[in-house]
């Protein structure tokens, strides 16, 4: 076993570049070698959500709690609900000695950087602005306002990721199979050499 591959592995990237299809792809490829973080979360949960196994769904005061205790490694606030990972649910992950993989934004890596989880940072980029609006209006869920609102979050992700020593490697997502081959190489703790990151001023 690659030494890699007991750190943690945090995914980031924009909406809709695709991460929860590659994370789908890993798990199912690799039923028994990695454990999902679980987040808790304030926001009631959706049709076919169940608690525990897409979020734990909390109080705002039990998660007001929670935080008090210093028991999230990050957290943020989205559309007045909060979002959290904790150190236990990665800790109960590593346990079952799975890789945990965490999927946060960049207000949470952010955050990561300052504790000692020491895990390998990997963005997801899209190819371009323009294959992300298209992939963001394709889902028929979102309205144009929030499309442009998650357009606004995708370029501060991407200005921040293009800080030096913020992520380990990039992945471009322009070709879903060769994203996940590369993003299955990053899992396993295999060495991948890093995409650059596109412009993506159009």
């Amino acid at each position: 076993m690659r030494p890699d591959f007991l750190r943690p592995l945090v995914l980031s990237g924009p909406s809709g570049v695709g991460k929860s299809t590659l994370l789908q792809r890993l798990f199912k490829d690799f039923p028994d070698k990695f454990g999902f973080s679980v987040s808790h979360t304030t926001r009631a949960p959706r049709p076919g959500e169940t608690h525990g196994q897409h979020y734990f769904f909390v109080s705002q005061d039990k998660f007001k709690d929670l935080l008090a205790q210093n028991a999230f490694i990050e957290h943020a606030e989205f559309s007045g609900n909060f979002y959290g990972t904790s150190f236990e649910t990665v800790r109960n992950v590593q346990d079952q000695g799975r890789r945990c993989i965490l999927d946060i934004e960049a207000q949470g890596v952010r955050q990561i950087k300052n504790t000692d989880l020491n895990p390998v940072y990997c963005f997801i980029s899209p190819p371009s602005l323009s294959s992300l609006r298209t992939r963001l209006q394709g889902r028929g869920t979102e309205t144009e306002a929030s499309v442009q609102k998650r357009l606004n979050m995708a370029l501060k992700e991407i200005d921040f990721a293009k800080q030096p020593n913020v992520h380990d490697l990039v992945i471009v997502n322009d070709d879903l199979d060769r994203a996940y081959e590369l993003f299955k190489k990053v899992a396993l703790g295999e060495p991948v050499e890093s995409d650059a990151l596109p412009p993506l001023d159009d």
